[in-house]
């Protein structure tokens, strides 16, 4: 029993096998893009946008239809409109970075447990790093297709917040699914949960995201001949822009 339990739990390097092919898969070129909708829900509201980066700026993020009323469903809306390029949250940012050289990994299961701590990079927020020596981080891998599955992080215990209060609770998850054509990992959904307690008052936040009708494209012809011709060394470029042209 003990030997079986030591060989289900290992630590692994994140550069070899099918964690490296799993991440390999998470880090698509920047030039590949996607148009989406997205559902944001909360108890109270029921929101969902369309995205299209080939549209005018003006009209690439609309309102497709509004149940409810959220404020805090609101401002998600706005931020993520207000990006540079909000199809970029479909592309897991900088995964391998996140994991870092090592992992400890339970291979007891069709889907392996991948633990972690948190890596932070030079774009997290200061809540960003404040989490990340705090939330437990979980990686669910299908050592089969190799591919990551889920990425969960949650608050083992409560502590104290970085603006005062107590943060009691928090969950934040992370569905990936792999889009058909190239077989990169996108973001399939997200989910957001959290109770804090400050100021004798109870502080409970609940919204996740849905992403649907997700089309997957390149920025241009070049672009994805140039993909392709890095993917095939064999290819040319103007074989690539033949194939892309298709």
């Amino acid at each position: 029993m003990f030997l079986q339990l030591f060989l289900a739990s290992m630590t692994m390097t994140t550069g070899t096998g099918p964690m490296h092919a799993a991440l390999e898969a998470t880090e698509a070129p920047d030039t590949l893009r996607a148009s989406f909708r997205v559902e944001l829900s909360s108890s109270t509201a029921r929101h969902v946008y369309a995205f299209d980066p080939r549209l005018a700026p003006a009209e690439r993020w609309q309102l497709v239809s509004r149940h409810g009323h959220d404020p805090e469903l609101d401002a998600v809306a706005r931020t993520w409109a207000a990006e540079a390029a909000p199809d970029g949250r479909l592309f897991p940012d900088q995964l391998r970075l996140c994991l870092g050289q090592t992992v400890d990994v339970n291979t007891d299961g069709a889907a392996w447990r991948v633990g972690f701590r948190h890596h932070t990079k030079h774009s997290d927020t200061e809540f960003d790093r404040w989490a990340a020596e705090r939330l437990q981080a979980t990686a669910w891998l299908d050592p089969v297709g190799e591919r990551f599955l889920r990425i969960d992080y949650a608050l083992p215990r409560p502590v104290n917040g970085p603006n005062g209060g107590r943060l009691v609770s928090y969950n934040q998850s992370y569905i990936l699914h792999t889009e058909p054509r190239w077989g990169f990992s996108y973001v399939h959904g997200f989910r957001i949960e959290l109770e804090a307690r400050a100021a004798m008052r109870r502080i409970q936040r609940r919204y996740e995201a849905k992403v649907t009708d997700v089309q997957f494209f390149f920025a241009s012809p070049e672009a994805e001949a140039a993909f392709m011709a890095r993917a095939n060394p064999g290819m040319s470029l103007t074989a690539g822009l033949a194939a892309a042209g298709r």
